[in-house]
């Protein structure tokens, strides 16, 4: 995809570029060696099918046995966590085109996006070419963006609420996938088509409305229409466990994306007067990226690989069931060119060390700007 901004990174800083080619030849010969594609493997599809089931088998149970109160809310929940998996490890890798060799089969992924309310192009602007691109660097990663009242950059102006925003954001995580299926995408493709960057990824702005509007209605009619006509729950039950699906489904993908470039040891590179940045934007990845709970199993398996954040920054076109495999070269590459590799042991000790991070940036010892 097109990339935008006027950020120059420092591509022949010949000890950057050097780095790059080592790096990038060691990880090439691993999958040489082992005789293995870069793409998904028979563990990517049995997680296709289990994050799908998991997705649809709680919304079969709900219309068929109208099950009442908590056992109701559990199965939405379910449904939450089935489609926090789908984004986190189906769809991710379908638009990075990491999931398979076939260009319909990666699309088809991606697409699981807009089965469960979203929009896959507004993600691929998003996240593919703003956030990878220019990550944790103010007026271009829209993920550190000030969002309501979130501050979650040294460079944004602090605002007195922000002193307390360590303990609502977990609700405003949680909050995200409903505002994204119902407002955000909205605005998300009507800001691109403002900017220019529509216009520079997509054959035709007309049929993305189109797709947008279509998938939208259909996931709207499936999800909340199919309740509304075969079943006898009212329709503030619905909407409820509409919500509190989207709920789970927000906080589990806030827990896995949030705390990788939101930790103590990140970086706020700021380019200087001539927009140009300090390193190349291969290596500028490890100074803005943080790994976390990489020996649990559990949590690379569901998070999508993505708490080996960086790996998947170098390599967002290899599959991420492969990250765990690749982190030791990346580390010992990293140590030879004194380059920083950032992890955290545990996940509970990562979202502790995130709070904090949260904490510190509501406090006027992180402002970098007047507020």
């Amino acid at each position: 995809m097109s990339e935008a901004g006027n950020i120059h990174f420092n591509n022949e800083d010949a000890h950057c570029k050097e780095f790059a080619k080592v790096l990038n030849g060691r990880v090439n010969d691993y999958f040489k060696s082992k005789g293995i594609s870069k793409y998904g493997n028979g563990e990517m599809y049995f997680k296709t099918v289990f994050m799908l089931s998991l997705f649809f088998a709680p919304f079969v149970a709900i219309i068929y046995f109208e099950p009442a109160g908590w056992a109701a809310l559990g199965l939405a929940i379910l449904m939450g966590i089935g489609m926090a998996g789908i984004g986190l490890g189906i769809m991710h890798d379908g638009n990075h085109g990491s999931y398979s060799k076939h260009k319909w089969v990666n699309n088809l992924m991606g697409y699981t996006l807009n089965l469960v309310g979203a929009n896959a192009m507004n993600w691929k602007i998003q996240h593919n070419v703003k956030h990878h691109t220019y990550t944790n660097i103010e007026d271009h990663d829209e993920d550190i963006e000030p969002k309501a009242i979130l501050r979650f950059s040294p460079a944004t102006p602090l605002k007195k609420v922000h002193k307390y925003q360590y303990l609502y954001v977990w609700f405003f995580y949680s909050l995200g996938t409903f505002f994204w299926v119902t407002i955000k995408d909205f605005a998300k493709i009507t800001r691109y088509k403002k900017e220019g960057i529509l216009y520079k990824n997509v054959k035709s702005v007309l049929t993305e409305y189109i797709i947008l509007i279509g998938t939208k209605m259909i996931y709207f009619s499936w999800i909340i229409g199919i309740p509304v006509f075969l079943t006898s729950y009212t329709g503030g039950e619905i909407f409820l466990g509409f919500f509190v699906m989207h709920l789970a489904a927000g906080l589990g993908v806030g827990v896995i994306f949030q705390p990788a470039h939101l930790l103590p040891e990140v970086e706020y590179p700021e380019p200087d007067e001539n927009g140009k940045m300090k390193y190349s934007r291969f290596v500028h990845q490890l100074y803005t990226s943080v790994n976390f709970a990489n020996k649990s199993k559990l949590v690379t398996w569901y998070g999508g690989g993505l708490n080996f954040q960086i790996e998947h920054h170098l390599f967002p076109h290899i599959c991420h069931v492969h990250y765990s495999s690749i982190a030791p070269i990346v580390i010992e590459t990293a140590r030879e060119f004194n380059i920083p590799y950032h992890a955290k042991e545990g996940f509970f000790e990562t979202m502790m060390e995130h709070t904090k991070m949260l904490k510190w940036l509501g406090t006027p010892d992180s402002q970098l700007v007047e507020a």
